[in-house]
């Protein structure tokens, strides 16, 4: 058996350090695993007892009877790595440690982690810093958590993974308060072996899991992290994954937490979004979106009727999902025939959307019967139920009466439960209809359907062949000239330029570019070149000369350096300024677009792709970088402008990408500010350029 499923589905466990009082934290794992039925073989470890739980306890790991599939081992993190050793040398496939005390707190903890992963050998690690793990399919729980001290477990279609081993039991009691079923729980915690890819790909080939929800803190090793994901995708489960770390405060606690470095909230954003995950965006979401995927469904649009029979609710879910970017249309002729033909009277209201059944919530027949209209009607692609207080007494009749009407239909079908009654929304749920305490839940459920029916975007990877020799090319900041000379190596359009020394030079360049020209300071040293006095516009070869000369003055005022050498350019006009760069942190490496000139960094109409393991950008994501942009009208002709050259841009940002790729670490540095994007067919130039090179 693979040693990751001899973890999860353990044949035998030995508890080194177990205690025989329940009630202390040592004492757990032997009742836990009794009381849930565990079906293998269990054996304490404890030198100075002779029998935990009417079960034979030995004094060493040596001694035991039979080689341990799976050993929980409770000593402090000063000891733990002599039992890890003790399991390894028997043949154990894993073992879990609880301990605290490793890379988290600091360089002494990072070298007891190291210690523990030599004496654990070839044997996998689950750990350290964790509550173990809880197999609610097979009644497996491997912890010593007094979050899991319940009687019973939940079970349904939900894996979840967390670094997090508190946010685990957490997450298990929500649950099950609400009847949301789960399959598997893991707490990686540290990841100094196992991490979240290892179980992502386990629970993708888990027959009883749907659904794989994550609580992250950090990914450690991307390339991994995307593998497993993709896997899970091709296999029909959706990933769903609650990203801590937002703000600086939240990325230092998570930082903190674990000793691993967090990579910007803005690149898991671009992570997520090329692998199709689905991203929670606060802890109720992350039992909220999985329950509604759990069920299955696929939701094909944004068209969603409110049934009711409290008005006030109603207007509540109908705001929220409109806020969310859903619709909610009144029903067609057709529809609205049939649902009068249900009531009549001045109470019900259902020409419109909420659609008002004032006696459903008391007649289940009444209700079963609208919502089959409802369900059948082509105005709608999905249907959610405002339970009110009639429910409360009687919360089986209500839920009975939906699930009744389930089968008929593909469509979505969740409940909103306005009065607070925690035993209506579990009831709701363990009957197969996803049941929500909050109008935002209800939304960011239907959404969570919504992104889990989108195609896989297949990441292409554009060729970095043939390279380009850059030797030539001077450690440190680059100056202008030879930026745009290294963009253009590349296949990168620039502007036309000439470099000068004097006003007489500047005199001839502007000639010799005819029109309009651009003046700019050539310096390795000053970036920001327009902050300082160094860019002036629309000059021509009779001002050029003159303001040459001003210019040189006002730069050494300001910042005490004399400019030597400059920079004339032909003035471009009538495009839209673009702004393209790289990004780099732990994640990996991102190319950035967005609008440019000098609003960037005011507007931040940004968008982000992850570069893929080998090559830079395809044109397909390419072009979907422009049309993420707030601004994507402006480019595709906004108002009467004429539409802007498109796939030139996307070709230089392909080509911009294979430049990232192809430097790789030597690149520590790279954007072009502004890219002009020109009118369709008339390209686009990069009219400036800022790259820092490593030796």
């Amino acid at each position: 058996m693979d040693a990751i499923e001899r973890l999860i589905r353990p044949r035998s466990v030995a508890i080194i350090g177990a205690s025989a009082d329940p009630s202390k934290t040592a004492g757990r794992p032997v009742s836990y695993l009794q009381k849930h039925g565990f079906a293998g073989k269990i054996y304490p470890v404890n030198p100075k007892v002779a029998e935990i739980g009417g079960l034979a306890c030995y004094a060493d790991v040596a001694s035991l009877p039979g080689v341990p599939d799976v050993g929980i081992v409770l000593l402090g993190a000063e000891r733990a790595h002599i039992a890890v050793r003790e399991l390894s040398e028997r043949g154990a496939a894993a073992a879990i440690v609880l301990a605290s005390g490793f890379t988290e707190t600091g360089a002494a903890g990072a070298e007891r982690q190291k210690q523990l992963m030599e004496a654990a050998g070839s044997m996998r690690i689950l750990g350290p810093n964790t509550i173990g793990l809880v197999n609610l399919t097979n009644s497996i729980v491997l912890s010593a958590s007094g979050a899991l001290a319940m009687d019973h477990f939940p079970t349904g279609a939900i894996g979840l993974v967390s670094q997090s081993g508190g946010i685990l039991g957490a997450l298990l009691s929500r649950a099950a308060a609400r009847g949301v079923g789960l399959s598997k729980l893991v707490s990686t915690s540290n990841e100094a072996d196992l991490e979240l890819a290892d179980f992502i790909d386990f629970l993708a080939d888990d027959g009883a899991t749907r659904v794989i929800a994550l609580y992250i803190e950090a990914i450690r090793n991307p390339a991994r992290f995307r593998q497993a994901v993709l896997k899970a995708r091709r296999a029909g489960k959706p990933v769903v994954a609650l990203k801590i770390g937002r703000s600086e405060a939240g990325a230092k606690a998570a930082v903190s937490h674990t000793g691993a470095l967090a990579g910007s909230d803005r690149m898991y954003d671009a992570l997520f979004g090329q692998l199709g995950v689905i991203r929670a965006k606060t802890f109720d979401d992350l039992l909220d979106i999985p329950a509604a995927l759990a069920a299955g469904w696929k939701l094909s649009g944004r068209r969603v009727a409110i049934l009711t029979s409290t008005g006030g609710a109603g207007t509540i879910v109908s705001d929220s999902l409109g806020v969310a970017g859903f619709v909610t249309p009144a029903p067609d002729t057709e529809t609205a025939a049939q649902l009068r033909a249900l009531q009549s009277g001045s109470h019900a209201a259902l020409d419109r959307n909420p659609i008002d059944v004032t006696l459903a919530g008391l007649q289940p027949d009444l209700l079963r019967a609208a919502i089959r209209i409802l369900l059948a009607s082509p105005s709608y692609d999905a249907l959610t139920i405002i339970v009110g207080s009639s429910a409360v007494g009687s919360p089986t009749l209500m839920a009975d009466a939906i699930h009744d009407c389930l089968p008929m239909s593909d469509k979505p079908v969740i409940a909103y439960v306005s009065p607070y009654a925690p035993d209506v929304v579990s009831v709701l749920t363990r009957r197969g209809v996803p049941a929500y305490t909050s109008a935002e839940s209800c939304a960011a459920a239907l959404d969570g359907l919504l992104q889990a029916g989108l195609p896989e975007q297949v990441q292409t990877s554009g060729s970095i062949e043939p390279t380009v020799d850059i030797s030539d090319f001077p450690a440190g900041s680059l100056d202008e000239a030879q930026a745009k000379a290294l963009f253009a190596g590349f296949g990168v359009p620039i502007v036309a330029e000439k470099v000068v020394a004097t006003s007489g030079e500047a005199e001839q360049a502007a000639r010799d570019l005819s029109g309009r020209v651009v003046l700019k300071i050539l310096s390795r040293e000053i970036a920001h070149k327009s902050d300082v006095g160094g860019v002036a516009v629309n000059l021509t070869a009779e001002t050029i000369g003159g303001r040459l000369t001003a210019m040189a003055e006002e730069v050494e005022a300001r910042t005490g350096k004399r400019a030597e050498r400059f920079l004339v350019q032909e003035m471009i006009s009538g495009g839209v300024e673009i702004i393209l760069g790289m990004y780099r942190d732990p994640l990996g490496t991102a190319i950035l677009l967005g609008m440019g000139g000098v609003t960037a960094e005011l507007f931040k109409d940004t968008t982000m792709r992850l570069l893929p393991p080998e090559g830079g950008l395809g044109l397909s994501e390419a072009r979907a970088m422009a049309r993420d942009l707030v601004a994507w009208p402006l480019l595709d002709g906004f108002r009467g402008r004429p539409k802007c050259d498109v796939e030139a841009l996307a070709g230089t940002i392909v080509a911009f990408s294979r430049m990232v790729a192809q430097l790789g670490d030597r690149l520590v540095e790279a954007e072009i500010n502004p890219v002009f994007v020109l009118p369709a067919g008339q390209g686009v130039k990069a009219a400036d350029g800022l790259v820092v090179l490593n030796v």
